[in-house]
């Protein structure tokens, strides 16, 4: 166990960017709250960080009282449910204009899944339906490009990683001259950062457990997909990862599921969080 990356006391906002009736389906259906997860990571690694979460897909959407964006240090994007390039959905609208108005102000932020589509719709980029279909639970073979070596974002992270994912659109075009830090055979943009919003497809903050949990609330559309044959087997799927969660070191579960300590272990599966606070903390100082 390292120690925490930072001890500043930074006030982070995450943002919150699934819908209320999303919310409630998760209660329903034994999901983690993403944003609860970002928590998570930020009371391990940042025990002195001040969280607050805004609900920014709610039509009563505010800051939390009394603040403004300047309040606060840092910005944290969960994944969403809703469709990026629905530039008029009143549930996306907000987004955009938030995603922007802290592209402009060069605010450090992090996005998971949703947050890089975000940022690339709003930065002059392009996001479409992955012609791939869904990539979900597991992004094989994920690849650093040459520009990450230079990258703060993959400081210490294996050239070559798999990480937890769950999406069906993509980035299709990264604005402007931004370069492509990793990719895969299934989704070519895996990672950016765009400005000051550092941003993966894929998510981080997600482990077995709580990915176990999301795929076995996804499992009619897993079905529907033609990834299982019926939800029998995709619950028996995400009870393994689950099972693995509570025993890492076996070796037989690890082997059904084809999942290595890139995945399992947070100083590694972590490493671009942890780095994003370094950052963050070098914005602040």
């Amino acid at each position: 166990m390292t120690s925490p990356t930072t001890a500043a006391a930074l006030r982070i906002l995450i943002v919150s960017c699934y819908p209320r009736a999303s919310r409630e389906n998760f209660d329903r259906s034994d999901v983690g709250h993403p944003h609860d997860l970002f928590r998570a990571f930020l009371a391990r690694e940042a025990p002195h960080a001040t969280t607050e979460v805004a609900y920014i897909a709610d039509p009563d959407f505010a800051l939390p009282e009394g603040t403004t964006t300047d309040d606060f240090d840092a910005f944290m994007w969960t994944g969403s449910d809703l469709t990026a390039y629905h530039v008029d959905d009143p549930r996306v609208a907000p987004q955009l204009a938030l995603a922007r108005d802290l592209l402009d102000a060069r605010r450090p932020c992090w996005g998971s899944c949703w947050g890089i589509q975000l940022a690339t719709l709003v930065a002059g980029g392009e996001v479409a339906v992955n012609p791939h279909g869904r990539e979900w639970g597991v992004a094989r073979g994920i690849r650093l490009t040459s520009d990450a070596v230079s990258s703060p974002m993959f400081v210490g992270k294996p050239s070559s990683f798999d990480a937890f994912v769950m999406h069906l659109d993509e980035v299709t075009r990264l604005p402007g001259v931004t370069p492509l830090l990793a990719t895969n055979e299934h989704t070519h943009v895996q990672a950016a950062t765009i400005g000051t919003f550092w941003a993966a497809q894929y998510h981080p903050e997600y482990d077995l457990h709580e990915m176990g949990r999301l795929v076995g609330a996804r499992a009619t559309a897993l079905v529907r997909e033609g990834f299982f044959p019926d939800e029998e087997a995709v619950i028996r799927h995400a009870d393994a990862m689950k099972a693995l969660a509570g025993q890492p070191d076996s070796a037989e579960l690890r082997a059904e599921l084809g999942v290595g300590d890139d995945l399992i272990d947070p100083q590694i599966r972590q490493v671009e969080l942890r780095n994003w606070l370094r950052f963050v903390e070098s914005q602040t100082g």
